[in-house]
C-alpha cells in the first residue's frame, strides 16, 4: 500500500502562497456549520459574516465556495466572540463524515482502513486546501500526520484541533473505541490551561509539544475491514473527487503549482525548474512567464522551501550539515552556509546547537 513509507520529517511544512488564500476553495457549508456552533454560544451570525466579508446568501447552497482568507477571518472572529479557546475541537466534532461529501463516500466505500486512508490522503486538499495529511508506518504504529500549510499562526492550534477532532469522531462512529487501543494523539503546541476537552476526546494517551501533529494506532488495524465497503459507490465518489481536484488545480496559481510539486519531493535533491515544468506539462519558458505574470520567481519559491526544510532537518534529523546541504540541492556546502546565515544570522551548526531538543 502506498502509505507504507518513512515519515517526511515535515511537522510545520511549506506555507501556501498568498494568492491561494484568495482562491475560492472552501465549501460554504463549512462556514455555515461554524456559524451554527457560534450562534449556540450567543454570537451573532451576521457579525461573523460581516467581519469575514462573506455574503449570507453564499451559505444557502453547499456547492458555493468562499476563499481561504475569508474562512480564516471567520474562524478568527468566532474564537474571539465565543471566548472559547477550544472551539476548534467542538467544531471538528460537528464535521461528521457526511459533511465532506464525495471524499467521505469514497473513503468509507473502501475495503479496509488502509485503502480508505490512501483515498483520504489523495484527495484531502479538495476539502482542506490549506493542510496536508500523510500516513506512514513506524515500527508497530500506523501514523496519520497533519501539517498546516496556510501561514496564519494565530489559527494554527484551531486548524489542528478541527481536523484531529473530526478524524477521531469519524473513527469512533465507524470502528468504536478499538482504534484507541494502543493508540495515541500528539500535537506540536503547548498544553492549554484547560485540556479537559482534549482528554475527553483522546483519553490520556495525549502528548503536547510533541514536534508533530499525529494520530497513532496499531499498524495491524490498517487491515481492518470497512462494513460499508462498496466498489461501485467508491468508483462514483472517486470520479467526483477527481473532477473537484481538476477544478481546484485549474484555479491554482502557477506559484501554488510549483510549491505543490516541490513539496512532494521528500527524499533526494529538490528539482530544477526544468524538472518542475516537466511535471506540470509545460515548458520551462512558459512556467517562468506564468510566474513572472504573478510577480513570482522560481528561485524565490525554491529558497523559501529550502529555508523551511533546512530548519526542520537540522532540528529533527541526524543528517550532517553537508548531507542536508546536498539534500536541499546545493552543489557546495559553503553556498548552503551563506544562504543559511542570511536567513537566520548564524551558521547551520550553531543554529542546530541553539535549538537542540
Amino acid at each position: 500500500m502506498s502509505f507504507c513509507r518513512a515519515p517526511s520529517n515535515q511537522s510545520s511544512s511549506l506555507k501556501i502562497p498568498s494568492q491561494q488564500g484568495k482562491m475560492p476553495a472552501i465549501r460554504a457549508h463549512y462556514a455555515d456549520i461554524l456559524c451554527q456552533l457560534a450562534e449556540e454560544r450567543q454570537v451573532s451570525r451576521s457579525a461573523l459574516l460581516n467581519a469575514a466579508g462573506i455574503r449570507a446568501s453564499l451559505l444557502n447552497h453547499p456547492e458555493n465556495f468562499i476563499t481561504v482568507d475569508q474562512f480564516s477571518a471567520l474562524c478568527r472572529e468566532a474564537i474571539r466572540c465565543s471566548g472559547d479557546p477550544c472551539l476548534g475541537i467542538e467544531y471538528g466534532k460537528r464535521l461528521k463524515f457526511t459533511t465532506h461529501g464525495a471524499l467521505s463516500q469514497a473513503a468509507i466505500s473502501c475495503d479496509t482502513i488502509g485503502q480508505a486512508l490512501d483515498v483520504l490522503i489523495k484527495y484531502f486538499r479538495i476539502r482542506f486546501v490549506y493542510m496536508k495529511l500523510e500516513c506512514f508506518t513506524e515500527g508497530s504504529d500506523a501514523v496519520l500526520q497533519l501539517d498546516v500549510l496556510h501561514d496564519v499562526n494565530d489559527l494554527y492550534r484551531f486548524n489542528v484541533e478541527v481536523v484531529m477532532a473530526s478524524l477521531m469522531d469519524v473513527n469512533l462512529l465507524l470502528f468504536g473505541p478499538q482504534l484507541l487501543d494502543g493508540g495515541s494523539c500528539r500535537v506540536s503546541y503547548q498544553e492549554p490551561d484547560d485540556a479537559s476537552a482534549y482528554h475527553s476526546l483522546f483519553g490520556h494517551r495525549l502528548t503536547f509539544d510533541a514536534g508533530a501533529n499525529q494520530l497513532r494506532f496499531r499498524r495491524e488495524f490498517l487491515d481492518l475491514p470497512i462494513s460499508l465497503s462498496n466498489p461501485v459507490a467508491r468508483r462514483v465518489a472517486e470520479a467526483q473527487c477527481e473532477e473537484e481536484m481538476k477544478r481546484l488545480e485549474a484555479a491554482e496559481s502557477a506559484a501554488g503549482r510549483v510549491e505543490r510539486v516541490l513539496e512532494t519531493v521528500r527524499d533526494g535533491r529538490l528539482p530544477t525548474i526544468e524538472a518542475v515544468a516537466e511535471e506540470l506539462r509545460v515548458s520551462p519558458r512558459t512556467l517562468r512567464r506564468q510566474l513572472h505574470q504573478e510577480g513570482a520567481r522560481f528561485q524565490d519559491i525554491l529558497e523559501g522551501i529550502r529555508h523551511q526544510r533546512a530548519l526542520e532537518l537540522l532540528k529533527t534529523n541526524n543528517l550532517s550539515v553537508d548531507a542536508i546541504s546536498d539534500r536541499l540541492g546545493y552543489s557546495d556546502p559553503s553556498n548552503f552556509g551563506r544562504a543559511f546565515r542570511k536567513w537566520e544570522g548564524v551558521s547551520p551548526s550553531v543554529w542546530r546547537k541553539q535549538n537542540a531538543g
